[in-house]
């Protein structure tokens, strides 16, 4: 006997209702307890469906899902961390490295020849800074209507979303543009500090387009290929 697809929801809604709320995580279980259920059917096929349920669901124990949870949650995050940390590296190879190389020297180039290189330098900055708010702001919206809709929520998204939080550490030295700007005759005027400026303000941007662009939709690409929910519901 095989499970028909309103016995598959329902045990996404059980395991939604014992506080497993990824829908990654609820699909291994789903998947787990399934198997089970039609193992024992197969030794006892007049079992019913509710009762082949607990009879799995007991053989958690009495902290349910939680503990199986919290073990596949550390090796989702293993793996989903690894696949973030394997795009930043495919992002700076040889080519990339070229790419923010080029686009420091031009910077560096704009803020030697122009009178405005200090408001150039902090006008950039709060356009960095505009970009990240409105990037956490549109993550903590889409998160909110989720958690709000019941749609199904993934741990590769939220590890992504806590990339994002992160990037208040990469545009926050602010008393660094304050002091350049109030001192740009001392920073500016030193070529070497100019050029030392251009490429760590490279490298934000590099870094903010790769956490809010680059990563999500590599992500977005492997959900689809590992969840084809994830598509369908994306459509």
């Amino acid at each position: 006997m095989k499970l028909t697809s309103q016995q598959i929801d329902h045990l996404f809604t059980f395991t939604r209702q014992h506080y497993v709320e990824w829908y990654d995580l609820q699909s291994e279980l789903v998947d787990h307890i399934a198997n089970a259920i039609e193992t024992q059917w197969q030794e006892n096929p007049n079992r019913s469906f509710d009762e082949a349920l607990q009879l799995e669901f007991k053989k958690f124990g009495v902290f349910g899902f939680m503990d199986v949870v919290e073990k596949r949650q550390a090796v989702l995050d293993k793996k989903y961390n690894g696949l973030v940390w394997q795009h930043f590296k495919d992002f700076f190879g040889i080519p990339k490295i070229i790419l923010t190389i080029a686009m420091t020297l031009v910077l560096y180039s704009i803020l030697k020849i122009s009178a405005y290189s200090a408001w150039i330098f902090v006008g950039l900055y709060l356009i960095v800074v505009g970009f990240t708010f409105y990037e956490l702001f549109k993550n903590n919206r889409i998160k909110k209507r989720k958690k709000q809709t019941q749609e199904k929520r993934w741990l590769f998204e939220e590890i992504i979303n806590q990339y994002g939080s992160f990037s208040g550490a990469i545009i926050f030295p602010f008393n660094v543009f304050v002091s350049v700007f109030n001192h740009s005759e001392k920073y500016l005027g030193n070529y070497y500090w100019m050029m030392g400026l251009s490429f760590f303000l490279v490298v934000v941007i590099l870094l903010l387009f790769i956490i809010f662009k680059i990563i999500p939709a590599k992500a977005e690409e492997y959900l689809q290929t590992t969840y084809p929910e994830y598509k369908l519901e994306n459509v």
